[in-house]
């Protein structure tokens, strides 16, 4: 059995392993710090960036308590000013397809263009890509640029069976998908209309990416009603 984490301070108390799971991932912004780690570590101020409404001290407080539940290690560079990195456990990662059916019920059952109130952070989206994704042996590497937005880019490898990404551009990518912002946001919107999108190289790699992440929208107009 894994090392069990302590009990958090108000626990469900409940013994089920649903229960259980919940002590652990329960808490606001846990599973969201779980997926914008997905690419891999960041630093304090990058996670403050990706997960626009978290306060200073809400994340600190969480990244702790992360760390304290094996979900995440803590790595100290001796540097001027001082640098943190924050990097899941495979504890953590096998969370992945977790959020990946989480993402495809607020799909079916959530979804609706941005609100208003809403940051639209595409690479959020992007992120839940080795959740949502599952490619049936297909192998190569997939760059999507959002173009006009300086660092806009994500890289893609599939494997496979398996999807692991970074969030960077590459020169030797397999298929590329580019766009504006708002082709982007056209695209991941109830009407998946990709028509603002280009795509060039492996086609089919390319449709594998964007079919996988935009899971279950193909019930999407009941869905845009339900929420709006």
């Amino acid at each position: 059995m894994s090392h069990v984490p302590p009990p958090k301070r108000h626990p469900y108390d409940q013994w089920a392993p649903d229960a259980r799971a919940l002590d652990i991932v329960g808490d606001k912004w846990t599973l969201l710090i779980v997926r914008d780690l997905a690419s891999g570590p960041r630093r304090f101020v990058e996670l403050q960036r990706v997960l626009p409404g978290i306060s200073t001290e809400q994340l600190r407080s969480r990244l702790n308590r992360m760390v304290a539940d094996g979900m995440l290690t803590r790595k100290r560079y001796r540097e001027v000013p001082p640098r943190v990195d924050y990097e899941l456990t495979d504890r953590a990662r096998d969370l992945m397809p977790v959020l990946g059916e989480l993402a495809r019920w607020g799909y079916e059952w959530a979804w609706s263009p941005p609100r208003e109130s809403e940051t639209v952070d595409l690479g959020a989206i992007f992120r839940l890509a080795p959740g949502l994704v599952q490619p049936e042996g297909e192998t190569g590497t997939v760059e999507f640029k959002v173009d006009g937005d300086a660092g806009a880019s994500c890289t893609f490898t599939v494997s496979g069976t398996e999807v692991t990404l970074s969030e960077h551009g590459t020169d030797r990518a397999d298929a590329r998908v580019s766009g504006d912002r708002s082709a982007w946001i056209r695209a991941f919107s109830p009407d998946r209309d990709r028509s603002g999108l280009e795509i060039s190289g492996d086609e089919q790699l390319a449709e594998t990416l964007l079919a996988g992440l935009q899971a279950g929208q193909q019930h999407s107009t009941r869905s845009a009603r339900a929420v709006v």
